[in-house]
């Protein structure tokens, strides 16, 4: 599969129910409550969110557009996708890009959650605590009671990158989407085992989430020599509204591929309870 020239990802700002389940998580459950009835689709972004996605915006125009950015990302993004959800469509229309014309693509939507959904974090524990647990266990296959699992999600974003392949192989493509969504897209570019995601899903270190206005930066040409690849061979991660700016730099992708020993070392390290 052939991606854009430059592929950038950017997670939506903080929105009501990141603002609503952090204030929960400390026990001030209001927030929370207040959004019973409504549909994730209707979320908006807060007054913190707003500020992160001009701060974000002003970044996305340093990097590609006009006299200081650099030359070889070309001049701003041919196309702009967002999630049909309301704080993916706020976040791309705060940044201000000029000249923007925006799709909004379903298949960028967020990870259905079901029944666990919007919910103070007390009542989420008392009436889902077993299938909370089991997420820990095999956080990639799971899925939430009447909610969809990361590997349902994947299919959803191999639709839309299918359509960067057969449209956009030439272009600069800016997507905004979410957490869960951004999640899959690494996945399938960097065709990231299992193992790994869960590693990453439970690691301590906040180096390895997707935050509010994270952007994921692909691009085929080598950023160190100008040289165009078939395949998006380098991921650069920035936090452009974070003080100072949170970047990773440029990393090459490590796809990994397994030999016979390789796989069975993989499975042994889960022990049979029945032999």
């Amino acid at each position: 599969m052939t991606l854009p020239i430059n592929f950038v990802v950017v997670r939506h700002a903080e929105s009501e129910s990141n603002a609503a389940k952090r204030r929960s998580r400390k026990g001030d459950h209001d927030a929370a409550n207040k959004l019973r009835g409504r549909h994730t689709a209707s979320f908006r972004l807060t007054g913190r969110g707003k500020g992160q996605a001009r701060t974000t915006g002003g970044w996305l125009q340093q990097e590609f557009y006009g006299d200081e950015a650099p030359r070889w990302k070309g001049w701003g993004f041919d196309r702009c996708y967002a999630s049909d959800y309301l704080r993916a469509m706020e976040t791309g229309g705060l940044f201000a890009l000029p000249g923007a014309k925006w799709l909004c693509d379903m298949y960028l939507t967020e990870r259905d959650w079901g029944d666990i959904h919007a919910l103070p974090e007390d009542e989420r524990l008392a009436r889902f605590g077993e299938a909370l647990r089991m997420k820990e266990q095999e956080p990639f296959f799971w899925r939430p009671p009447n909610g969809q699992s990361l590997a349902d999600k994947c299919l959803q974003v191999d639709r839309f990158l299918d359509t960067l392949h057969r449209e956009c192989s030439d272009m600069n493509v800016l997507a905004t989407c979410h957490g869960e969504t951004a999640w899959a897209i690494r996945v399938r570019i960097e065709k990231m085992s299992q193992q790994r995601f869960r590693a990453l899903h439970l690691s301590k270190n906040p180096d390895d989430k997707i935050k509010n206005c994270q952007v994921l930066h692909y691009t085929r040409r080598n950023p160190f020599t100008g040289e165009l690849t078939p395949r998006a061979n380098w991921l650069r991660m920035v936090r452009p509204a974070e003080n100072p700016v949170w970047d990773t730099g440029w990393q090459e992708i490590e796809r990994p591929t397994y030999s016979n020993d390789d796989l069975l070392q993989i499975v042994e390290a889960v022990p049979p309870d029945v032999t």
